[in-house]
């Protein structure tokens, strides 16, 4: 893939991304009360939504939190990481919310909300899965256990619908005004 192939719109929606995944940065995140209050969600859903190649679709938002991740690992550990315990379940779930973003066709409240709902959802049934997230396994590996991971994430899943809902407003709500302004960032077949 050649620089040639990203267009104007390509460059704003990777900006956009960038811009938003700063914001895991601000120290307010550090409070375990606001844990999960981040842009990822709705990073994932926007760029299912906006970009129409499938690739950069998946590729974009997941290389943006990838890396957000290696500075947020560091800041915790002090260490360089890549990759930690728990990973492979956190990124599957964000890959279907990028999936939910490409089934919205039309960008509506009532489409963003339920996108935000609908990913909210997957990451609870995904991530809490006992065996594969850091600290689960307090809970045995059974039905039992994930009923009980289910229910102590739900304050974390909160956080996350909250962080959706917020960023996904800001992220869908200043790109489509953007687009009614600058021509150059509407879509077409070839773009983006």
């Amino acid at each position: 893939m050649s620089l040639k192939n990203f267009n104007a719109r390509t460059w704003v929606l990777i900006l956009i991304l960038l811009v938003a995944a700063g914001t895991r940065f601000i120290p307010l995140m550090g409070d375990a009360k606001w844990f999960n209050f981040t842009p990822v969600g709705a990073i994932a859903l926007f760029g299912g939504t906006y970009f129409q190649n499938r690739w950069k679709a998946y590729l974009v938002p997941l290389l943006v939190l990838f890396v957000s991740d290696i500075f947020i690992n560091y800041s915790y550990t002090g260490q360089w990481s890549f990759f930690y315990t728990g990973m492979a379940p956190i990124y599957i779930s964000f890959a279907l919310m990028v999936f939910i973003g490409s089934l919205i066709k039309k960008v509506s409240v009532a489409n963003v909300l339920l996108a935000s709902l609908g990913g909210v959802l997957v990451h609870w049934l995904v991530t809490d899965i006992p065996g594969f997230a850091p600290g689960l396994e307090l809970y045995s590996r059974d039905l039992s256990g994930y009923s009980q991971a289910l229910v102590a994430a739900i304050p974390f899943e909160k956080n996350l619908l909250l962080g959706n809902l917020i960023f996904g407003a800001l992220l869908y709500g200043g790109f489509e005004l953007a687009k009614s302004r600058y021509g150059v960032l509407k879509s077409n077949k070839q773009l983006a």
